[in-house]
């Protein structure tokens, strides 16, 4: 699965956000460790988001744009 990320360079390093994904976002001391704690924050992101939907119907739709 893919997720459009926003990669914001500071003097600091880089965060890191997923649009799609409220509140998941992560920082690094450079772009690429900053990718790959995106990488695992999304990864532990999605297991939570599926144990507050419990027993919710889940379903999908296709929205052309």
């Amino acid at each position: 699965m893919k997720y459009k990320i926003a990669l914001i360079s500071s003097e600091e390093g880089y965060s890191v956000s997923v649009p799609g994904l409220p509140g998941c976002w992560s920082q690094g001391a450079t772009e690429e460790e900053a990718l790959a704690d995106i990488h695992d924050a999304i990864k532990d992101y999605l297991p939570v988001v599926q144990e507050q939907l419990g027993d919710a119907e889940v379903r999908e739709i296709d929205v052309a744009v």
